[in-house]
């Protein structure tokens, strides 16, 4: 009898943890700057998507928005134990490196291209050791003209390819969200104006920009088992 008992209270332990795994959310956290920061606000690309997400019914991930103004790679290192680690994230997205650039005119500051691979390589080391998966993101845009005129378009493209190869190298998912935005901007900017098309700025994004980010992330999101 008393095996039986055991044997049964075995069977509810095992039926009771099934249901706290199905119940239990994946925590996605959205890692940059300013970016991801303004992501969070009412017509942010989170915001955005948490709002895909309730209308198609599914309830089973929270999203996270850890975006700092200004941030660089080597800031996401430095503030990542507290800011990512700490909250046992399942799935980090890590949206960095239009400042690494940005700020080599805004600033005289910014990120050498070596250095920012270096960082950029640590970030995902320390992200995969805690049992996250990854996803990468390309910087999209420093002006939005479509004749690769802006500015900064041969840095950007540089360290767009920087985070292309990582991808590659380490077999990780990619929102290629200087591509995406590229080609949007390709068909809806017959104008060649800087500015905005998907930002308000050159650079930070606007209403349509975010609805773009929010979908292409979310593509690659709901694949990560």
């Amino acid at each position: 009898m008393t095996k039986i008992i055991f044997f049964c209270a075995f069977i509810l332990l095992i039926v009771l943890a099934s249901f706290v795994r199905a119940d239990k959310k994946k925590k996605v956290i959205f890692f940059g700057d300013s970016i991801t920061q303004a992501g969070v606000q009412p017509t942010g690309y989170i915001t955005v998507m948490q709002n895909m997400l309730q209308q198609q019914g599914i309830n089973n991930y929270e999203l996270v928005g850890s975006g700092i103004g200004g941030n660089k790679v080597y800031d996401l290192y430095l503030r990542m134990d507290s800011d990512v680690l700490e909250k046992s994230p399942d799935i980090v997205v890590i949206y960095i490196g239009v400042n690494d650039v940005w700020h080599k005119r805004t600033y005289g500051t910014g990120t050498d291209a070596d250095k920012f691979e270096k960082f950029y390589r640590a970030i995902i080391h320390k992200l995969q050791v805690s049992n996250a998966k990854v996803i990468l993101c390309s910087p999209a845009a420093i002006g939005e003209k479509t004749d690769f005129s802006n500015e900064q378009d041969g840095d950007l493209n540089k360290y767009c390819n920087i985070i292309r190869h990582i991808a590659t190298d380490m077999n990780l998912p990619l929102v290629d969200l200087r591509k995406f935005l590229l080609d949007y901007d390709m068909a809806n900017n017959p104008q060649n104006v800087d500015r905005g098309i998907l930002t308000v700025d050159g650079v930070h994004l606007n209403d349509k920009g975010n609805q773009l980010v929010a979908e292409q992330m979310w593509d690659v999101i709901k694949d990560i088992k």
